[in-house]
């Protein structure tokens, strides 16, 4: 099944006109299936059509394909299966959900296998033609992203001229690392509830903080720098509202790191007003004793939320692993959620599962008055985002 095989070996792109994109579909209705394929053959793409799970599955070892869109409800082997399926041989392939009636149950194990997208029947062809195209265009990000990466792997052996660069450039950033705070707002009460703590660096050479974060995943410096961000994030926290939390990122490997559980570090200090994000982005699957380590950051007092949540590895499989005290809204399930009914539901049935368990959830990203009160309505009251506040030195009064 070459679709689901590893990566590719990098190679550099050339002019050749790339052929449509194969899209296969699952549906055992026939008229949706022939309507599916109507519309995606209509907007160019290759479509190849199969009655049910396990004939989708058949095809998938045989044949390569860029995406695949499945119906949820189906005999022998339905669309989740055919998911989980994918999941267990590629981290890689789109797979777009359709759900004739969507439930609590389908949309957790949706986000827990990394479904692109969830889409709820009946919609027109744009609508499907959009996510199709968002899936494979996110798809081809990351493939560039890889491809980079690898590059810059190849071009940078240990010692050579471009890794020591980058070294240099890093150690730089770190020495000009500071910290800047946006507020995380209580709208019924009108107040900053927290403020989360984010990455800055004069260095003009990594200039935003994706490019600190890359520097240090490729130098495996990522330790070195949870160590710096930690001990800036609290320093001027004392200066805060008596009542205001402190957010603050972890990468999944600064779990690993036994410096954060010293009970004489800097930020241990604030550990009672303080959650620790975990980022939804790297997976914590690797961490076998992550019960343990978690357990362990609770009892000097942090609480804990997971970050990123919609944009993930796992999703809401990290639940049980971590069980959370705060869930944070990634900024791509809150954008347009108030015109966008797919969003609204997703957001609506992780609000609803997160109430029931007890976790508070936070909507990141909010930036229109619309995405506010469309939020509001779905129960969600701590929002964070430009609305309110753009990232400051501390600490930024909301606007409300």
């Amino acid at each position: 099944m070459a679709q689901l095989s590893g990566p590719a070996p990098v190679s550099l792109p050339n002019t050749t006109v790339a052929a449509p994109a194969r899209v296969l579909v699952v549906d055992d209705q026939d008229d949706m299936r022939r309507l599916m394929t109507r519309m995606l053959s209509a907007a160019g793409y290759e479509v190849r059509c199969a009655n049910d799970g396990e004939d989708a599955l058949k095809l998938l070892e045989l044949e390569s394909f860029d995406l695949v869109v499945t119906d949820i409800q189906m005999p022998r082997a339905d669309g989740l299966t055919v998911l989980r399926k994918i999941r267990e041989r590629s981290d890689e392939l789109p797979v777009v959900l359709v759900a004739g009636a969507p439930t609590t149950e389908s949309a957790i194990r949706a986000v827990r296998y990394r479904a692109t997208e969830y889409l709820t029947k009946p919609f027109d062809p744009e609508t499907l033609v959009d996510a199709v195209r968002r899936a494979l265009q996110m798809n081809r990000l990351a493939e560039l992203r890889r491809t980079a990466r690898e590059l810059g792997h190849k071009g940078s052996g240990k010692g050579g001229p471009i890794m020591g660069s980058l070294d240099e450039r890093f150690s730089r950033a770190l020495d000009a690392l500071y910290m800047v705070y946006q507020p995380i707002v209580s709208w019924s009460n009108r107040n900053a509830f927290g403020f989360e703590a984010l990455v800055r660096s004069s260095e003009p050479s990594l200039p935003h903080p994706g490019a600190i974060f890359e520097a240090a995943e490729t130098l495996q410096r990522t330790e070195e720098l949870g160590q710096r961000i930690r001990m800036k994030a609290g320093e001027p926290f004392v200066n805060a509202l008596a009542e205001a939390t402190l957010f603050v990122n972890l990468h999944s490997r600064d779990l690993l790191d036994e410096s954060l559980y010293d009970p004489s570090c800097a930020l241990t200090q604030w550990a009672h007003r303080t959650v620790l994000e975990i980022t939804e982005r790297a997976a914590i699957d690797g961490i076998e004793d992550i019960a343990d380590r978690i357990a362990r950051l609770r009892r000097l007092g942090f609480r804990i939320a997971i970050d990123d949540i919609g944009a993930g590895y796992s999703g809401l499989s990290s639940f049980a692993m971590v069980q959370p005290d705060f869930v944070k809204l990634d900024i791509t399930l809150v954008r347009g959620v108030d015109t966008d009914p797919v969003r609204t539901r997703l957001v609506q049935l992780l609000a609803e599962l997160c109430r029931d368990l007890g976790i508070f959830v936070v909507a990141e990203g909010v930036e229109t008055a619309a995405e506010r009160d469309a939020l509001l309505k779905l129960g969600i009251d701590l929002l964070q985002g430009y609305l309110f506040a753009r990232p400051a030195a501390p600490f930024p009064e909301p606007k409300f």
